[in-house]
């Protein structure tokens, strides 16, 4: 007897997954990272080469192209034209009617019992934006991951303000767009970092009125299927001559703003932020913004012109 049609496969359709994978403006490369696969493999998939794939394979490819299973899935069988073929499907209609009605009945509970379970995971992504971003200089920024429990993965999508350019980020992100304004982060099992860090490039020509906004999500995997978390924290940023250490804005960096300064530069460690001109400006009493020069001076006394 022939057990094949037992093995948990499900047919795909390699021009939806084409389409669907460039009207989102995604890779092969990056598909293939979060399935697990080759590039070689992807491609064979959207060139129908591997009609049939294993069913935990496309719960990830629906995943990493952020549809539904279904809407990568083929429609449509081939069916028996002869009169003995209707007959046995009219016979076997009959016979596993019943059947599927009672396995829809128990999925549905199953379903139902599966997610009144308390969860195995605790999870949450906090972002941390200083107060101001000088025109034509940089900003950082900080994504906190707080996780504890069972995770396949996550994916963390950041949407920033466009014409802002994202000049280096640690880890390095798996996808980026700086025209659209949206990084990714692809993060495995096993390599979660407790900080996700990026540093911004300021347009020079920003308006000083508006707050420019952040807003990110995570998708998170812990029982094969997607579970999307919003990034809390931090979302806005105002425009101004101040630096990025000085959260009030007052144009001096007082004790507590430095040593808070001192802690996002050691949790930023692989991004270039400079410690020594916080130093002099603390030690200075005040600053100032050079726009010619691009850069914070500090200044002594009580004058900041």
């Amino acid at each position: 007897m022939n057990d094949t049609h037992l093995t948990p496969k499900v047919c795909i359709d390699g021009n939806v997954i084409r389409q669907v994978r460039e009207a989102n403006k995604l890779t092969q490369l990056y598909v293939a990272k979060v399935v697990g696969v080759t590039t070689d493999t992807v491609s064979r998939w959207e060139n129908n080469r591997y009609p049939s794939i294993r069913r935990d394979n496309a719960l990830l490819l629906a995943e990493a192209l952020e549809v539904d299973l279904a809407d990568i899935l083929l429609n449509g069988t081939g069916e028996s034209t002869s009169a003995e073929g209707r007959d046995v499907k009219k016979y076997s209609f009959k016979i596993l009617l019943p059947v599927f009605i009672a396995l829809v009945f128990f999925g549905i509970v199953y379903f139902y019992y599966l997610h009144r379970q308390p969860t195995t995971y605790a999870f949450s992504a906090t972002r941390v934006l200083p107060t101001f971003a000088v025109p034509d200089g940089t900003l950082p920024v900080r994504i906190r991951l707080d996780v504890s429990g069972e995770l396949k993965g996550m994916i963390l999508r950041e949407h920033f303000p466009q014409g802002w350019q994202l000049l280096q980020a640690s880890p390095p992100p798996s996808s980026l767009d700086n025209v659209e304004g949206m990084v990714r982060w692809i993060i495995k099992p096993g390599e979660r970092p407790p900080v996700i860090s990026y540093l911004m490039q300021v347009p020079a020509d920003l308006v000083k009125s508006p707050d420019y906004e952040f807003t990110g999500e995570v998708i998170v995997n812990p029982r094969g299927s997607g579970v999307t978390y919003n990034v809390s924290g931090d979302k806005q940023v105002h425009a101004g001559p101040f630096h990025w250490a000085d959260d009030n804005g007052d144009l001096v960096i007082d004790d507590s703003e430095t040593l808070a300064a001192s802690d996002s530069i050691d949790e930023m460690e692989k991004l270039h932020l400079s410690w020594e001109t916080i130093e002099k400006i603390w030690d200075a009493g005040k600053y100032k913004w050079d726009a010619e020069q691009k850069k914070f001076i500090p200044v002594r006394g009580s004058s900041t012109q």
